[in-house]
């Protein structure tokens, strides 16, 4: 799944429609991948390149240079492949790759530094293609106001134009619903300022 120069723009146009109506502020970051380890693909392309040896002289009658390539060459191209973000995570459990993601939402959520605002109105919707992981972090005074679970409208509408490829799609209908939260318990202020960046992360 891609988004385009086009998309980006809708949702950029989507963030500053629902801040209008609100002091609050969005962030949406896209994460291509949430886990760059590699440690766990090495490991069985190692292991494959250590059995196969003792395969070939079992079972061929190939000289010793011929056999030391093939294993050279077998765990070059195991690593490579199995260091591809979607192999790479389907390697993971279901569990691992969950909690991997979210770690990275939480470091999305400081680096973009959304804890800024004074009145701690600001949310991060965030989006892991490889993990198929979506998540919304409200900062603390939103989130004293609205149950993580009534975020739970948003993602699943996310989610689900995200299975169907459609990305912008997906963080627009979000980023209308959360508007809508954040316009009920922080409405516009004149005063407020705009501290955060109308425009979609792509990590």
């Amino acid at each position: 799944m891609t988004i385009s120069a086009q998309d980006r723009e809708r949702i950029s146009q989507a963030i500053h429609a629902a801040e209008a109506n609100t002091s609050g502020e969005i962030i949406c970051v896209l994460a291509r991948t949430s886990s760059h380890a590699t440690a766990l693909p090495v490991l069985i392309a190692a292991a494959a390149a250590l059995a196969l040896p003792w395969a070939l002289l079992f079972f061929t009658a190939l000289p010793l240079d011929r056999i030391l390539m093939a294993q050279i060459a077998l765990f070059a191209v195991l690593a490579a492949v199995l260091s591809l973000p979607t192999v790479r995570v389907a390697l993971m459990p279901r569990r691992a790759r969950r909690a991997i993601a979210h770690r990275a939402a939480m470091e999305q959520f400081a680096i973009r530094d959304l804890a800024r605002k004074p009145d701690r109105s600001a949310i991060l919707i965030f989006v892991s293609l490889a993990e198929r992981y979506a998540r919304i972090i409200a900062d603390e005074g939103i989130a004293q106001r609205v149950p993580q679970a009534h975020w739970q409208a948003a993602i699943d509408a996310l989610i689900a134009h995200m299975r169907d490829g459609r990305i912008a799609d997906g963080f627009v209908s979000a980023i209308e619903l959360c508007g809508k939260q954040l316009a009920e318990h922080y409405p516009r202020d004149a005063a407020a300022r705009r501290q955060l960046g109308d425009r979609i992360h792509i990590v």
